[in-house]
């Protein structure tokens, strides 16, 4: 099956994808959104409970208020906002398709979702994103099914030992989390401290926990292993074992290179980002653009959604120019 041709067509349908598609839109030229997901999929992947570090004006896309009925936004407002303004600008989302390649023809480029659905634009967003794929430890035990890379609420670890690995905000929270439900936590990072990054309202709630011995703190710490029941560590003291039915594994992720090589752009070798002209955001493929965190690879805490949200405008610009 093709669908109609459009002069942009956009893969992926976060906050970023969206803000492109409105630009788009206002300058008068058609566009699709397709993504693998639902709607700013990323966002509702989030922890159940998360409430967003930002206040909503820097969320905010397409010129329409964001309101909300405290400070931050939590993960389920954010999704009824978005949800929201894609109604608003009858943007043309397709979900649930994911892009196999993106391929150039005469008259701009083939693209083949899933299924072999065929869809024809002259210009091609990509808008991915990073968070479909988690850093991993690389140790013996990972994929083990008591093993986890993301985390989405704590009721069913109630009366569990659960170790989790990392400092930074997700860890944390977590953490936290888990505690308050009747899980019997140990914090495991590398560092001798958390992160200077975690959240300045969470900070001393996590250090009062573990101040207080309601959540272990084993710092300074490095997983080699993982068995069923138990986290193997290293640290300065020599070789030791924290007990765990669960494990989290939360430190960050990584850009999936393979899906840009296979959209044949060129990667940076260091910084595992796209190559791209930073002021158009145009790719080492003419009329093939980036935006979102997966302009910047593996260096992801540069580009948010606070900042990836401005990159449409500068992207609709660029292409403007090149049909006229």
């Amino acid at each position: 099956m093709s669908l109609p041709r459009v002069d942009l067509l956009i893969v992926g349908a976060g906050p970023a994808g969206l803000s492109c598609a409105i630009e788009a839109k206002k300058a008068g030229l058609s566009v699709r959104v397709l993504d693998q997901g639902g709607l700013v999929d990323a966002i509702r992947r989030f922890p159940v409970n998360l409430v967003w570090f930002s206040t909503p004006e820097l969320l905010e896309i397409g010129g329409i208020p964001f309101p909300i009925a405290g400070v931050r936004p939590t993960r389920v407002e954010s999704i009824a906002y978005y949800q929201r303004v894609a109604s608003h600008y009858a943007l043309d989302v397709v979900p649930h398709r994911r892009v196999e390649a993106v391929e150039p023809v005469a008259d701009g480029f083939r693209i083949v979702a899933a299924g072999g659905e065929l869809h024809m634009a002259r210009f091609v967003v990509v808008a991915t994103g990073y968070m479909d794929t988690p850093n991993r430890l690389g140790v013996e035990g990972e994929d083990i099914p008591t093993v986890l890379h993301s985390y989405d609420e704590p009721f069913r670890y109630y009366g569990c030992d659960v170790a989790v690995v990392g400092g930074r905000n997700s860890a944390v929270e977590a953490a936290l989390d888990l505690y308050r439900h009747g899980a019997r936590v140990t914090l495991v990072h590398r560092g001798g401290a958390l992160s200077q990054g975690v959240k300045y309202w969470i900070l001393p709630d996590i250090e009062n926990r573990l101040k207080a011995g309601q959540i272990r703190g084993q710092f300074t710490s490095t997983v080699t292993r993982f068995r069923r029941g138990v986290v193997e560590v290293t640290s300065p003291g020599g070789q030791g074992m924290v007990k765990a039915d669960f494990a989290f594994v939360l430190i960050g992720f990584r850009p999936d290179t393979s899906l840009l090589l296979r959209f044949g752009l060129r990667v940076d070798p260091e910084t595992l980002g796209p190559v791209h002209d930073p002021e158009t955001f145009e790719t080492s493929r003419p009329g093939m653009f980036v935006a979102g965190s997966v302009v910047a690879g593996r260096f992801n805490n540069r580009i948010f959604v606070e900042n990836g949200r401005l990159h449409g405008a500068a992207i609709v610009s660029a292409l403007l120019r090149k049909t006229r």
